[in-house]
């Protein structure tokens, strides 16, 4: 397991953690702006959501990795299933997004049921088809598909995928080497079977986000804990992961309305830097 005590190298900001990810939340920082702060403070990368880049995606990638970062993902594609599922145009638009900004991965969060079905069976199947359909334009890009199980609470209109273990299903089924999973410790967190299906994962985690559980949550969305501050074992996960063969970024990723992004930045910043270091 990797010594986070004096190494930050594996920090990577999920800007969602500054409320970039909602229109008119957040202290409404540039992403130079970000980028700066982050590589004063000894960041190792970061993840950005579609609608920060605009057109800019090529120059802000140039920006990270000029300041001696990386980007280390992108956040999301349009959903694959659902009621509100893109088209294969926009789908794809956000893989070449994700290559024009020069990041390794992009994560999948698959939308939820699809109209006119019962149960999961049918979406996931649906799921399975566009993926595989998707991952075979994303290889001719260097880009690979992270697919991200939700917390059961958002299951019918966010996720068809709840745990790890279906995650890696999908994968299984379609074999590819550019499908795999992102683990989110506020999804997965409560699943006792997640430590056998972490150790069936090997070679197939393509990103791992930190965050914490509140005890007394107050919004299934927007309510997320900053590290140290819940009650899910962020170490005990992490040295899961690190065992299967994970060695990429730990990206902090933070949904918070009432508390974290209505802080300024700089403190959130610095927060999250003591608390890697301390108790991820």
């Amino acid at each position: 397991m990797r010594d986070f005590s004096k190494d930050r190298s594996a920090l990577a900001l999920n800007t969602a953690t500054l409320g970039h990810n909602l229109e008119g939340q957040g202290a409404g920082w540039s992403p130079e702006q970000v980028i700066d702060a982050c590589a004063a403070r000894g960041y190792g990368g970061i993840v950005f959501w579609r609608r920060e880049l605009g057109t800019r995606a090529f120059e802000i990638g140039y920006r990270v990795r000029a300041a001696g970062m990386e980007v280390a993902g992108l956040c999301r594609t349009p959903y694959l299933t659902g009621r509100e599922a893109g088209s294969d145009d926009e789908i794809r638009a956000s893989i070449d997004l994700a290559a024009e900004l020069g990041a390794p991965s992009l994560t999948i969060v698959t939308g939820g049921t699809e109209p006119g079905t019962l149960g999961l069976e049918d979406s996931r199947k649906r799921l399975t088809e566009r993926v595989a359909h998707h991952a075979e334009y994303a290889v001719q890009t260097g880009i690979k598909l992270a697919l991200e199980p939700l917390n059961p609470m958002f299951g019918g209109n966010r996720t068809c995928l709840f745990t790890v273990r279906d995650a890696l299903e999908i994968c299984r089924e379609i074999d590819a080497p550019n499908v795999g999973i992102a683990i989110d410790v506020y999804h997965v967190w409560w699943d006792r079977t997640l430590p056998a299906a972490i150790k069936e994962s090997t070679g197939r985690i393509f990103g791992f986000h930190l965050c914490d559980w509140l005890e007394d949550t107050s919004h299934m969305l927007l309510d997320r804990g900053m590290m140290g501050d819940g009650v899910a074992d962020l170490k005990s996960l992490r040295r899961a992961v690190e065992d299967a063969g994970y060695k990429g970024p730990c990206e902090v990723e933070i949904f918070s309305a009432d508390n974290w992004w209505k802080r300024p930045p700089d403190e959130v910043l610095g927060i999250i830097v003591e608390r890697f270091q301390t108790v991820c």
